[in-house]
Order: structure tokens, then C-alpha cells, then sequence
């Protein structure tokens, strides 16, 4: 078995414009200041990465990496999620999702759509000069709208956007094995990977790549009903990062899965901060561990209760707390010998 690396912490939710927030600098030496080991960096602000300039160009990567290391820190993966989403985007969230893009490609779908896959090519040739060996995206989703319809699907509809998923993350895929790095999909609600069912639909549609992997995130599983515990099970071969990010889920008999329309704070489903929720990490560290996960366990912070700085703070202690550090030796093997057939016998009364 394999000790888990971390903590790490995810920075997507603390960048902003006021410092520690407001350059790679600064941020590195917070996030050390509360006890992390890794940063999981985002590659659409270039004050952080210039992602583009990292796939083709080892020296500026190797400075990067460098200017990280003297903080003590670690990069654990880049993450291209708003990117990924603008791979596949249906129609009636055009507006909504142009907001993730460059302002060249803005209200142009098709090159949205290709621009949107470029950057995931410079994320694989980026993470292949850094070091790193797995990504963090999302799918994005040509379905979402129709989980629950009504009217009912079409006959073929979920197959025809599960095909057309497939053929433009292919050579995405293709890219990421050439460089030695696992596309990471982190499966959540409003991709159309959000379950273990839509992934395995994926998988089928692109024929088990090797690189079409999972970050697993717990949290968006409390709010669907699903089994994260078993999730483990099924697909701990597939899964390369992971998120500790928290959630409950408090149904009433006025809501339940889908909410209301409320805001996070007013939903049956919420997310919280690590230790604040309902996740049983105890238990999903110990299965991590046990099936040799030796990935980051980056902090994703999400609450909509608590303060982001008091939630990182406490969130690096909670991840440092359930880390299991992997046993050299059996409980016991105290009571252990040497093999010695003839005195196995004689046990045996043969």
C-alpha cells in the first residue's frame, strides 16, 4: 500500500484581486503558511500560469516548477475544468458559458468549441514538462438539459450526444497518453459524466482509453443519492486525483434532490467545508489507501456557510489528520515463520 501525498488545495476558489489571492507569489507562501504540500492550479489566469507558454517551453515549465518548489509546495495537477465544459456546450447555455472564454471566441461557438480543445492539448503537453502524471477537467455536457425531461427523449438522443462527446474528447485523449497523463474527469452534476453509469457509457463510446480517468469528488455524490463509498469499488482503478470537499444533504418535505431553485444555502444539498458535512472521509481514505491510491488529496472548498480562509486553514489539519501513513510491517507478524511444509503437517495431525 501507498501513502496518500498531501495536503493539497485546489486554488480555483481563492484567486481574486486582493493579495495573498492576487499572484502566484503570494498565494504559494499563504497556502505553505497553512501547512500545504501542493497547489492544484487552474490555467486560464496567466498571473498564475501561462498555460500555452508551459507546453512549449521546458525552461519556462521548469522555472514555474521552480518558483513554486521554494515554497515548499508541489504542483499536484493543473486543471483546465472551464475549458474542459467548452468542449461540448449545448446551445441554450451559449451566453451563460461564453463567460469562460477568451473574448476572441466569445459568441462563436464552433471556435469556442476549438479553442476550447487546444487548451486542452497545452494542458497535456504542459503537465508532460512539469512532471505531472494525471489533469483535472470536466467532460462538459451536450445533455444536462434532458436528465428529466418532459417531454420524454427522442429514441437515440442520449446515444447520438454520447457519440459526438466521445468523438471530440478522443483526440484530446490521444494527446494526453503521448505525453504520460491521465485525463482526470471530475464527474459532477451539469456534465454529462455524473454518475458512474454516464461514465461507463463514455467509456464504451471511446473504447476504454487508457487515459479517460476519474478525479473523485465525493461530495457531488451526497447530493444525488449515490453510493461514494461503492463508487470506490467499481472504479478505484480509473481513479487518479480526488478532492476533499464536504456536502450534506438535509431533505424536508418541501425539497429534496433538485432543490427548489433555492440558493446553496437554502438547499436540501449543500456544500460545506471538510469535517463540516456528511462525507465519511474516514472511511474513504481508508479505502483510497488500501487499493493503492498514492495521488494528492487536494482541498476543494465550496462551503456556504464558512469563511474560505478559516475553511482552508482547518480544511489543511483535516486533510493532515486522515492521511493514513501506510504500515511497513504486518500487526503480526509476531506470530509469523518460515514456510516448512513437513511442520504444517505435523499441525495438520497428516
Amino acid at each position: 500500500m501507498k501513502t496518500i501525498k498531501g495536503p493539497g488545495i485546489f486554488l480555483a476558489q481563492f484567486i481574486g484581486d486582493k493579495a495573498p489571492f492576487n499572484s502566484l507569489d503570494s498565494i504559494c507562501k499563504w497556502a505553505a503558511d497553512l501547512g500545504f504540500k501542493g497547489i492544484q492550479i487552474p490555467t486560464l489566469d496567466k498571473r498564475f500560469i501561462d498555460l500555452q507558454l508551459a507546453a512549449e517551453s521546458k525552461t519556462y515549465a521548469d522555472e514555474l516548477k521552480g518558483k513554486i518548489a521554494s515554497y515548499g509546495l508541489d504542483i499536484t495537477e493543473l486543471s483546465t475544468h472551464l475549458q474542459g465544459q467548452l468542449v461540448a456546450v449545448h446551445p441554450a447555455y451559449n451566453e451563460l458559458f461564453d463567460s469562460f472564454a477568451v473574448p476572441e471566441v466569445k459568441n462563436n461557438p464552433k471556435a469556442r468549441t476549438e479553442w476550447a480543445i487546444q487548451q486542452l492539448k497545452y494542458a497535456a503537453q504542459a503537465s508532460q514538462n512539469l512532471g505531472l502524471n494525471a489533469h483535472a477537467t470536466f467532460s462538459g455536457s451536450l445533455l444536462w438539459q434532458y436528465f428529466h425531461p418532459w417531454p420524454q427523449r427522442p429514441q437515440g438522443l442520449v446515444d447520438e450526444a454520447f457519440t459526438e462527446l466521445a468523438k471530440r474528447w478522443t483526440p484530446i485523449l490521444d494527446v494526453f497518453d503521448e505525453c504520460g497523463v491521465d485525463v482526470c474527469y471530475e464527474i459532477h452534476p451539469g456534465e454529462d459524466l455524473f454518475d458512474g453509469v454516464t461514465y461507463e457509457m463514455f467509456l464504451d463510446k471511446v473504447n476504454q482509453h487508457p487515459r479517460a480517468c476519474l478525479l473523485y469528488d465525493p461530495s457531488h455524490f451526497v447530493l444525488q443519492q449515490l453510493d461514494y463509498i461503492q463508487y470506490i469499488d467499481f472504479y478505484h482503478e480509473r481513479i487518479k486525483a480526488f478532492h476533499v470537499k464536504d456536502a450534506e444533504f438535509n431533505p424536508t418535505g418541501r425539497q429534496g434532490t433538485f432543490g427548489g431553485y433555492q440558493s446553496w444555502a437554502d438547499r436540501a444539498g449543500r456544500y460545506r467545508s471538510p469535517g463540516d458535512g456528511q462525507v465519511d472521509f474516514k472511511t474513504i481514505f481508508s479505502k483510497l489507501t488500501q487499493y493503492d491510491f498514492d495521488g494528492w488529496a487536494v482541498m476543494e472548498w465550496e462551503c456556504c456557510i464558512k469563511n474560505q480562509e478559516d475553511g482552508a486553514r482547518e480544511g489543511s489539519e483535516f486533510i493532515r489528520k486522515n492521511i493514513i501513513h501506510v504500515t511497513d510491517k504486518a500487526f503480526d507478524d509476531f506470530a509469523g515463520a518460515e514456510t516448512d511444509a513437513n511442520f504444517n503437517r505435523k499441525i495438520l495431525g497428516l
